[in-house]
């Protein structure tokens, strides 16, 4: 009796992992897989979720994703793990209709010019290609709304929100960095006029909540709207929980182009 047991339990372990090795798997494959080459011959993998429903004759906001250090490499399904899976939630895509696109860098590779974690460098090659597939490439075959574009990213991939906000005010209409950091000495007026969300941990190992804290003062300060969200207990998870909080995408999506701050 005891040996039909433990099969039995040893069988009902085996199907649910099998069963969530194939609900990850479905998820991963809502994500179209691409290779983008520009006019150098320069590459770059990524993943693009369609709209529920997409319809050619209407404009649709799009998000622009950065992984962290971790989701680097050759397999462009391994950042999904980092937070885009979780934008599957089936309400979500219900309520709000959007393009989520996730280019990864290379193995040894960066958003950033000089490093990891410094925003003050120049964009890497990664992210030069990725902002390409936002403004030139992906809106020649998509309906894509230039006045709704959005910008978030993960721990390194977070930096380089902030980085890129910097860099390049009016870009995106608003960005949500997620367990990143930065030189709050860079903040400028003209970047602050774009709304943002960041969310951390108070415990983040890798990266110090002081800092996120800081470019939030800093944003402020310089006349912009800045929303924080500070967690406890997550270390450097904490875009677990920031991709599933219910007011995020009502108050993303609401952000345009040229209505600057409309809810902040």
């Amino acid at each position: 009796m005891r040996t039909r047991l433990t099969w039995l339990q040893a069988y009902c372990a085996g199907f649910l992992l099998l069963s969530g090795f194939s609900a990850a798997a479905t998820g991963t494959n809502e994500f179209l897989a691409r290779i983008y080459t520009n006019e150098a011959r320069k590459t770059l993998p990524y993943r693009v979720l369609l709209p529920k429903d997409y319809d050619s004759k209407q404009t649709y906001p799009a998000i622009l994703y950065l992984h962290g250090a971790a989701a680097r490499g050759q397999d462009n399904a391994e950042p999904l793990n980092w937070g885009p899976l979780l934008f599957l939630e089936p309400s979500l895509r219900e309520r709000h209709r959007f393009f989520l696109i996730v280019p990864q860098c290379p193995s040894h590779g960066s958003w950033q010019g000089i490093s990891l974690f410094a925003p003050a460098g120049g964009e890497s090659e990664p992210l030069r290609l990725a902002l390409d597939l936002v403004e030139k490439v992906l809106p020649k075959e998509f309906s894509i709304d230039p006045k709704r574009r959005y910008l978030t990213g993960v721990s390194m991939g977070g930096c380089a929100v902030w980085a890129v906000l910097v860099r390049r005010p009016g870009f995106f209409a608003a960005a949500v960095p997620v367990c990143a950091g930065g030189s709050a000495s860079m903040v400028t007026d003209a970047a602050a006029k774009y709304p943002v969300w960041a969310f951390h941990s108070d415990d983040d190992h890798l990266m110090p909540v002081q800092q996120a804290r800081a470019l939030v003062k800093a944003w402020r300060e310089h006349g912009g709207a800045a929303r924080y969200t500070e967690y406890t207990g997550l270390k450097h998870s904490s875009w677990k929980r920031a991709y599933a909080e219910p007011e995020l995408f009502d108050w993303l999506f609401e952000q345009r182009l040229g209505v600057e701050g409309l809810k902040r």
